[in-house]
């Protein structure tokens, strides 16, 4: 009785605060209420430092893996055509894109069966889109874990406040509640925060991801097409 009694002594004295013009949100920074949540945000500062970095850096390599040019195909059907296959590769090797990677692996298996230069085409453009994906589930797991971990600070906030009241006896007041309880909520809110970002900074770079794969099977498909062209 004496908690609840207490926490509407506090809504009333803020509702009177508002009413007095006393703004109270504007005198408490988050800066400090970043610092309130203790070692708790420390754990969640440095999870999106490193979400925030896996995301830069991944989306400026994935978008260096969608540059193509339109007229790279044709150029290496009339070299092979004209049966200039080292003039084909060394465009290849011009391009370095997953895709000029992955139909240099196809040129450098002609002559061999048509299955075994389709399954080395696939091989390679597994390997392009496996280097694409590194660190892509260290974004997923900071998306599921940061949530959990500011839930673990409510909780730990909470077991604070209620040490505190029972430390308290008949001395209990607000001061009291008011370490344990700032932990419980801001720790939940930053963890939802982190976790929100990382969330969407996973779903864009898999967005990117499977055009990727989608151009490395049609220009597959296309360069299967070429080989299958007659003579």
């Amino acid at each position: 009785m004496n908690l609840l009694i207490l926490l509407q002594d506090t809504i009333v004295s803020n509702i009177n605060n508002a009413a007095n013009g006393t703004n109270m949100v504007d005198e408490l920074s988050y800066w400090k209420l970043a610092q309130s949540g203790g070692w708790i945000m420390i754990i969640l500062a440095i999870l999106s430092i490193i979400a925030v970095y896996l995301f830069i850096e991944r989306y400026m390599a994935v978008s260096r893996a969608t540059k193509y040019d339109a007229s790279f195909m044709d150029r290496i059907r009339e070299y092979m055509k004209d049966g200039k296959l080292d003039s084909a590769k060394a465009l290849c090797r011009g391009n370095s894109t997953p895709i000029s990677r992955m139909i240099e692996k196809g040129i450098s298996r002609i002559g061999r069966p048509l299955g075994d230069i389709n399954s080395a085409i696939e091989n390679e453009g597994n390997i392009e889109v496996a280097q694409l994906e590194r660190g892509v589930n260290i974004l997923a797991m900071i998306a599921s874990a940061a949530p959990m971990i500011g839930f673990l600070g409510t909780v730990l906030g909470m077991i604070q406040a209620f040490y505190d009241i029972s430390k308290a006896g008949n001395n209990l007041d607000i001061t009291t509640l008011s370490n344990g309880i700032y932990t419980a909520m801001v720790t939940t809110v930053g963890g939802l925060i982190v976790g929100i970002f990382a969330y969407f900074f996973h779903a864009i770079i898999s967005t990117k991801i499977q055009k990727v794969v989608n151009l490395l099977e049609a220009k597959a498909t296309e360069f299967m097409d070429v080989l299958n062209e007659p003579a």
